[in-house]
């Protein structure tokens, strides 16, 4: 058999962060999340070996071990196996292999790096023997729930599917689950008005997103008019996306920052609010917030007149660009 290589993008998200958490949706009548895969990508490669030995390779972990079996692996304990063990109890790969994993994602970036690695090794793992892969609300599904035990806390799902589909991704939740429609992004504002910013802090995802839904479970009355204010942004987000008129995008980038920072303090930080001053004082027209915020990364929505002077400004303060274009459906 050959040796099997996936490549899977990671992602930004515009609109509708956190309300794609079960059942912080249902709470609120349903949700809209809004993303782009991006070109940071998570590489997964196996290949056959001729022994029932298993090599594991994590470059980011800087991790490599050969295991006899990959029961050994099942019944192991080593913290860098932790994302492994759940896969390989799931799929139950018969044969050795040695398999390498990176990520080009900065670690705690908010990039959804960590499901883009598990949607690629889903799929890697099904094609070593040949299994059927499934639709993208399948792989969800699954990635959803293993990376649930990984984390041990509970997650979103809107990080799976531009891993699966690439492309501008239109996620509707309701009480029949998860709805996806995938749009180009050739050609839009989303490419040359795309700029990707880290702020050096690694975000803690999980962590707030969990505060959000314990309060919301207590009835927070503000946690709740936050999530639903969230909610409307999302949906003028998502008609934003399928009328072209990218004119708006910018003020609703301000208000969902105003809402989240208001849902919790903790969505922000010293770092963020430093990047989004600076940014709007270069000329940037509006500054998002990725994932669960508190660090990790930061689109900045800046015109091609103002792109350099932006980065000039944001280098000088020690934050990193990052060269990131949107992707177009795989």
């Amino acid at each position: 058999m050959k040796k099997i290589n996936i490549k899977s993008p990671t992602r930004v998200d515009l609109a509708g962060g956190t309300l794609d958490l079960w059942p912080l949706y249902n709470f609120i009548g349903g949700a809209k999340t809004v993303n782009v895969a991006i070109d940071i990508w998570t590489e997964v490669d196996i290949e056959p070996r001729s022994d029932q030995s298993v090599e594991i390779n994590s470059l980011d972990l800087n991790f490599k071990k050969i295991f006899s079996n990959f029961e050994e692996i099942i019944s192991g304990t080593e913290p860098e196996m932790a994302l492994f063990r759940p896969l390989f109890r799931h799929f139950r790969p018969e044969g050795g292999f040695t398999l390498k994993t990176q990520s080009q994602s900065p670690v705690g970036g908010g990039l959804g790096g960590s499901s883009s690695l598990v949607v690629g090794l889903i799929k890697a793992l099904s094609s070593l023997h040949s299994s059927k892969l499934g639709t993208s609300h399948e792989i969800a599904h699954l990635a959803h729930n293993i990376e649930a035990e990984i984390l041990n806390t509970p997650t979103g799902t809107q990080d799976y599917y531009p891993a699966v589909s690439g492309g501008l991704n239109l996620l509707t939740y309701d009480f029949s689950g998860i709805q996806q429609e995938v749009l180009s992004v050739k050609g839009s504002p989303l490419d040359e008005n795309f700029l990707l910013v880290n702020t050096g802090k690694a975000h803690h995802s999980g962590l707030n997103n969990f505060e959000v839904l314990k309060l919301a479970v207590q009835k927070d009355k503000k946690t709740l008019q936050a999530l639903r204010d969230l909610k409307e942004v999302a949906i003028n987000t998502e008609k934003v996306c399928r009328q072209g008129s990218w004119d708006q995008l910018p003020g609703l980038f301000q208000k969902e920052y105003k809402y989240r920072t208001e849902l919790s303090a903790a969505f922000t930080s010293p770092e963020i609010e430093k990047l989004h001053s600076l940014s709007l004082k270069a000329g940037a027209e509006a500054v998002k917030i990725c994932g669960a915020g508190g660090g990790g990364c930061v689109l900045v929505w800046v015109s091609p007149t103002h792109r350099q002077k932006v980065i000039s400004e944001c280098q000088k303060a020690g934050f990193q660009t990052l060269n990131a274009r949107p992707v177009d459906p795989i």
